[in-house]
């Protein structure tokens, strides 16, 4: 390593986020910019470790040459450190906004200190690489004559569509929204990925010569059976879109919300409009309660408090975690530890408190009486982990209390793909509802139909998203020419 003492050095120093005070007041980025010595000396941190766990099983799905970059960085030799990136991973300006990090999880710095920065040094990385003007188109400069239809325009999809065209296949991509992106375009609010960084890559992807179709409901408005007659491959890369619904008594006021369809309102109207249309959910001036604890949970509460909520209250069904690994949680795992996120942040800047209820259950959406939810009638959990180590959870008697709301956001995950282009074609679903088709092969049971991504292994990161769309594009290029190249 350029600096073999770095580690005992230089403190992790995360980039920071802007003032929270501040960035609630819009949906610009809000990641701040540091100066190149920064990185330099975070790289510098990255030890000579001999077994690079960030790059393993449990570290980072696509296997980003995580410890060459980072020496690459501390040695000013950031055009290097872009090749090194660009070998592994499709789209590294989305995973350095995004990714949850298990690189850092598995971390070998971790076991004793704060692990390295990587996500903020992938970021930098492919951040200058378009500032200095070297990430640019690259034509296949031969053309194969094969035709693949890939159907979802999110990270998997667009990562498989990369892939395939690079060897000179034709590729186009259906996507059933006004915009390509999927999950990133619409899934993700601005203020953590703008839209305007998911357009400048899909704008590379297009002068490369992928095509594009919005507005393609595959299975709805386009007719399955006439692309398997144009396309030599389909693949199915259409993601986990089914959301976990809450079904308990009133669940048909007016309301409660899935929490996409409040994201995906939010964003096209902020982009269509700044939203000045108002097509979209407000929050404003409402009493909000967010169902769910993950990225989406947190992203329903930083689009809240934007809008101008007037509380907000965060239910997570699981026990609140330790601060730091408990026994049965040791590295190089994913550390299942108390993390307070941006939008944490922000209503605990705004409102005085963390938003979070944990270990909480819902019981009863509650009428005005005019047909709109009021409130939600709760109970406290008990979570009991019974002789064969399983967990399950107990009614603490006696714990019912209400919460009133104006609004109720569901953010509980999702079940599966949508199934209709599935039951069109006569596919074959695995137990939890997804396209079966084994991972490595993601080949489905109808000849010539691949899947990948979530809608073939249920919900998950970007990072494996892109992981499955580049693994799913070597098989097909097999598929279609005996062998491939392709990693």
């Amino acid at each position: 390593m350029g600096k073999p003492t770095g580690f005992m050095e230089f403190e992790r120093q995360d980039v920071p986020y802007g003032d929270a005070s501040k960035r609630i007041s819009h949906f610009n980025e809000f990641l701040e910019i540091v100066p190149e010595e920064h990185l330099r000396s975070q790289g510098a941190r990255c030890m000579d470790c001999g077994v690079p766990f960030c790059q393993s099983d449990t570290g980072c799905p696509v296997d980003n040459l995580i410890p060459e970059w980072n020496d690459l960085v501390y040695n000013g030799r950031w055009r290097e450190a872009l090749d090194r990136l660009h070998k592994t991973n499709n789209f590294p300006e989305f995973t350095g906004r995004v990714c949850p990090a298990p690189c850092e999880g598995a971390c070998v710095l971790g076991i004793t200190s704060p692990p390295v920065t990587i996500k903020n040094i992938e970021n930098a990385i492919i951040d200058r690489g378009f500032l200095e003007g070297w990430v640019t188109p690259t034509v296949p400069p031969t053309r194969t004559g094969k035709k693949i239809a890939v159907i979802g325009s999110g990270p998997a999809g667009l990562a498989a569509a990369a892939q395939l065209n690079s060897v000179g296949h034709y590729v186009k991509v259906f996507e059933r929204d006004d915009r390509i992106g999927g999950l990133l375009m619409y899934g993700i609010p601005n203020m953590k990925l703008d839209k305007g960084t998911v357009q400048r890559r899909l704008d590379l992807l297009m002068a490369e010569g992928i095509e594009f179709q919005t507005n393609a409901h595959v299975g709805v408005n386009v007719n399955v059976a006439d692309l398997r007659r144009e396309f030599d491959v389909l693949l199915l890369a259409c993601g986990a879109t089914k959301p976990r619904d809450l079904p308990i008594p009133n669940r048909q006021l007016q309301g409660i919300h899935f929490a996409m369809d409040f994201l995906r309102k939010n964003t096209q109207s902020l982009l269509d409009s700044k939203l000045a249309n108002g097509q979209y959910i407000t929050a404003k001036d409402k009493r909000v309660i967010v169902i769910g604890g993950g990225d989406t949970g947190t992203d329903c509460i930083g689009t809240s408090i934007r809008h101008g909520c007037k509380s907000l209250v965060n239910f997570e069904l699981m026990p609140k975690p330790p601060a730091t690994r408990a026994d049965d949680n040791p590295w190089p795992e994913w550390p299942r530890i108390f993390r307070v996120d941006y939008g944490h942040k922000e209503v605990a800047t705004r409102f005085g408190k963390d938003p979070r209820e944990f270990a909480i259950g819902s019981k009863e959406f509650l009428d005005d009486g005019k047909g709109n939810v009021a409130g939600i009638k709760t109970v406290r959990l008990e979570w009991v982990k019974e002789p064969n180590g399983r967990m399950i959870m107990k009614e603490v008697l006696g714990s019912e209390q209400v919460f009133d709301a104006d609004l109720i956001l569901l953010a509980m995950g999702f079940l599966g793909p949508e199934e209709t282009v599935g039951q069109q074609i006569g596919l074959e679903f695995d137990p939890r509802s997804n396209f079966k088709a084994e991972y490595g092969q993601f080949a489905t049971s109808i000849p010539g139909v691949f899947a990948a991504g979530d809608c073939r292994r249920g919900q998950s990161l970007v990072v494996w998203a892109i992981n499955e769309g580049r693994a799913a594009a070597r098989e097909i290029d097999r598929h279609l020419m005996g062998s491939t190249d392709l990693p």
